[in-house]
């Protein structure tokens, strides 16, 4: 498998439901919403890109299945499975607010080979492939050097459906506006994490995510020098609902009080 290969002609898949997004994006009052439960939005935008993607990437590697957020094709491969986000950050596309992205991920045996991120606000292709690094609009790309939790700076996601730990949620917010420069929420899991792979935010976590929310930052955020668990600790979180990835150096800290305070009693 030439994984750097498959990652660039992924994105010239990708580049073809970005076209069609993005012209949707302008004339949003057009397009029907779909209520799939409380405060979680599809579009027929949404449908129509994971069916570019599905398609496409269908013809870039005969076979290999796939693990896709609104169904299109969920035909699960036995070696390779494609993992797609047509549009992360669904709310915010709907209301014209960005940061939204499409994430697809690609796995080999579960583990995630190769990963994009494409982000429309600020036209960036977040991209690697396993032991090729990770790369930004063609330059290299790593994680922060800051080495303490109290000079980072902290994304996290709000839970929307899953109250399972709202209050452990709150208290862990408390923590971090009072324990680092500040804390984040942009509404895009996917763009998250690949501003943890390049170095803008130093670390971020989530709970109630799904695999398409977090396949192609996985990859990312481990090529750019960072680390990723989920909030127990262990090392593979792709479906375990749950997710903390930052720099390597403050990742123990940053995982050890996350598991603290989200998996308390």
């Amino acid at each position: 498998m030439q994984y750097k290969e498959i990652c660039f002609g992924a994105m010239e898949v990708i580049k073809m439901a970005a076209a069609y997004v993005r012209e949707q994006h302008e004339k949003r009052s057009e397009f029907t919403i779909e209520e799939k439960g409380r405060q979680n939005f599809v579009t027929e935008v949404d449908k129509k890109a994971e069916q570019i993607l599905v398609n496409g990437l269908s013809g870039l590697l005969p076979g290999a299945g796939f693990i896709a957020e609104e169904g299109t094709s969920n035909t699960k491969g036995e070696t390779y499975n494609w993992v797609i986000d047509p549009v992360d950050g669904t709310t915010n596309f709907i209301h014209g607010v960005f940061p939204f992205a499409i994430s697809v991920g690609l796995t080999e045996n579960n583990e995630v080979v190769a990963g994009i991120v494409y982000e429309f606000g600020l036209n960036e292709f977040f991209y690697a492939w396993k032991g090729g690094g990770a790369w930004l609009n063609g330059s290299p790309i790593h994680s922060s050097q800051v080495a303490r939790v109290e000079q980072s700076l902290i994304a996290t996601g709000f839970p929307y459906t899953n109250f399972t730990y709202l209050e452990q949620f709150m208290l862990s917010m408390d923590y971090f506006m009072k324990n680092s420069h500040g804390l984040r929420r942009l509404g895009s899991a996917a763009t998250d994490i690949a501003y943890v792979a390049c170095g803008r935010y130093d670390g971020f976590y989530e709970y109630g995510l799904n695999p398409w929310d977090v396949a192609a930052g996985i990859l990312l955020v481990r090529e750019a020098g960072g680390m990723v668990s989920d909030f127990a600790g262990h090392e593979d979180p792709l479906f375990g609902e749950h997710i903390v990835c930052s720099n390597g150096k403050i990742f123990k800290e940053l995982q050890s009080v996350i598991q603290k305070i989200m998996l308390s009693p």
